[in-house]
């Protein structure tokens, strides 16, 4: 039902290895993310992680929290309509998704788009890393076709 919590993730580590690995996968060494000792002389303290490193748990924060799609043969991200990076996620914390279903539509009658209201919380904060309206498409089995997790 539209407006509804579907579901909550359990939470994640971001520690300096997971945002080192991120680093060097999107080639963004921004000291503020991987250099300990200058980080340690901002305002934040630390060492943060990338809002984008934040954002790309997404999928897995879902994966593990979204309910399944009844008859989906695959799911593909199909983007995002909103992302506001809300609060730094510094080295050491804990994030989790919650989910609301904010809309369904049927593209075809074997095409939905599914529009989830993301928000990344930061345990023990009560501001979010990040809320955002996530876009998935679930592509549903034709009458005879087999169908296969998502």
């Amino acid at each position: 039902m539209s407006g509804q919590e579907v579901g909550c993730s359990s939470w994640f580590l971001i520690d300096q290895a997971r945002i080192d690995s991120f680093a060097d996968v999107t080639q963004d060494h921004q000291f503020i993310h991987v250099d300990p000792l200058r980080a340690a002389e901002t305002p934040f303290g630390g060492t943060i992680a990338h809002g984008f490193l934040t954002l790309s748990l997404l999928s897995a924060m879902g994966l593990e929290a979204q309910p399944q799609i009844e008859n989906s043969t695959m799911g593909i991200n199909y983007g995002f309509d909103r992302i506001r990076f809300l609060s730094p996620v510094r080295v050491g914390s804990r994030v989790r998704g919650r989910f609301v279903l904010a809309n369904v539509r049927e593209v075809s009658t074997s095409d939905v788009d599914i529009l989830w209201k993301a928000t990344v919380e930061i345990e023990g904060e009560a501001r979010p890393a990040l809320k955002a309206d996530w876009l998935n498409r679930f592509y549903l089995a034709k009458d005879g076709e087999t169908k296969t997790a998502c």
